[in-house]
């Protein structure tokens, strides 16, 4: 389907809507293609390929609003979906909060020029996936000690957006993706243990390659063999750069305005006060060139803009969209985010957390004795207080090497505590959308044998 004709379906949603008796509409249309292929043993195990087209229509009456969505573009269908979504909206709540974008406001660059967000290359065909993957397959398996891989894939994507709203805005753009990853076992039974390793990328051409996947996923999966519980104490905690950016996305949900607007965050009454140490910045930006997240608007037709979170280890302000700004009597932070069958909520997209000067081999030879911690399972996080418990695996530190693989134990704290004495290393991968290097807590609680 033709970008034209993903800006001719909006129009025809917003026409219906008008028609049904909507005061105010946006709609947003999407279409794609996904490709999938995953093998075993150098043999093809799964082939999926899906192609389709979804819409989805937001309508205003008054003070109420009602969403719906569907994937059959037939005039019928859209005719349908404003008449329901009208009813639906006069029987729905009263939120003084909602209503679209002033005009004045609405972001002037209504594609994604500049931003590379989409690989000019033609699709790849199934049967060169097919060869990356058993590329990357045969590379763990290359390692003694792998006896198996329980996944080795290849994905690629292209899709289409395009959002349009009664106040004038639309516009769209094209994003692509292509992936390689590998699961990696080593040993049996009871003492099986796995890893996994994968790269995610715009461009197909910037993607490692299948044998630096693979052997990653395999040197992983071997440093975990014979784990055992670590010491139960209070111990410096290093939180290697593959989960380090699960602590930084726990501020940035603890900073998202729907939770300040429901006084249901840690950090409520943390605007303008320090969160994270003196130094260290938090920056979104939505316009990284073929960043996973980058897009040049937000779901409500405003600019997306780079913006600091955090500035110096003192919080900035929170991720708003239109209804939570107005509800707090601030303005959007243009982080509005939606799909086809809900109204928008906030959002980050792109975020960097400053690097340090250390390597994570000297950030550990500072620890001492502590954990490195490599795979994060299950989540206990208080969303009003903060308070932390996580199930961790990893390697456990002695005179500032690693000793011995660990698992089945629990780290604990208080993130506001955390975050506010956490030391990057340097070793960041810049092309994620979450851009944040491993980070030394000190003093955790550890729950181990």
């Amino acid at each position: 389907m033709s970008p034209d004709r993903l800006s001719d379906l909006t129009q025809a949603l917003l026409d219906a809507a008008r028609k049904a008796g909507a005061e105010a509409a946006d709609a947003l249309a999407l279409d794609g293609t996904s490709l999938s292929i995953g093998v075993r043993n150098a043999a093809l195990e799964e082939a999926e390929r899906a192609e389709g087209t979804d819409i989805g229509l937001r309508v205003l009456v008054g003070q109420r609003q009602a969403c719906v969505s569907a994937s059959d573009t037939s005039p019928n269908t859209l005719a349908a979906m404003a008449e329901r979504a009208v009813a639906m909206a006069r029987e729905a709540p009263e939120d003084p909060h909602i209503g679209l974008a002033d005009p004045a406001d609405l972001c002037r660059d209504r594609d994604a020029t500049g931003l590379d967000l989409a690989d000019p290359a033609a699709e790849p065909a199934p049967d060169h996936l097919r060869d990356l993957a058993c590329r990357v397959e045969a590379a763990a398996l290359a390692h003694q000690g792998i006896s198996q891989v329980s996944s080795a894939q290849a994905t690629y994507s292209r899709r289409r957006v395009h959002l349009a709203a009664s106040n004038g805005f639309s516009g769209g753009y094209t994003r692509t993706g292509t992936g390689l990853s590998c699961v990696a076992i080593t040993g049996t039974g009871t003492g099986m243990e796995r890893d996994h390793f994968g790269d995610m990328r715009v461009y197909a051409a910037d993607l490692l390659s299948p044998e630096e996947i693979g052997t990653t996923a395999a040197e992983r999966t071997l440093a975990r063999a014979g784990a055992r519980q670590p010491k139960t104490g209070s111990y410096p905690v290093l939180f290697d750069e593959r989960i380090a950016a699960t602590l930084i996305g726990h501020l940035l949900g603890a900073v998202n305005g729907t939770a300040i607007a429901r006084g249901a965050s840690w950090l409520r009454d943390a605007l303008d006060q320090p969160v994270l140490p003196a130094g260290l910045d938090l920056i979104e930006d939505p316009r990284k060139r073929r960043g996973h997240s980058s897009r040049p608007f937000d779901a409500e037709g405003l600019a997306a803009t780079p913006r600091a979170i955090v500035r110096d280890g003192v919080l900035q302000g929170w991720t708003l969209d239109l209804a939570t700004a107005r509800r707090l009597g601030l303005s959007s932070t243009a982080s509005a985010a939606r799909g086809p069958s809900s109204p928008p909520s906030p959002s980050v997209t792109n975020v960097a957390l400053t690097q340090g000067a250390q390597t994570p081999a000297e950030l550990m030879a500072q620890m001492g004795t502590g954990l490195l911690v490599t795979g994060l399972i299950g989540a206990t996080i208080n969303p009003t207080t903060g308070d932390y418990s996580r199930g961790a695996s990893g390697l456990w530190i002695e005179n500032g090497v690693p000793a011995y693989p660990v698992n089945e134990c629990t780290i604990a704290g208080n993130l506001r505590d955390m975050l506010g004495r956490l030391i990057p290393a340097n070793d960041a991968r810049p092309h994620l959308s979450r851009v944040v290097p491993s980070l030394l807590v000190e003093g955790m609680t550890l729950a181990g044998a």
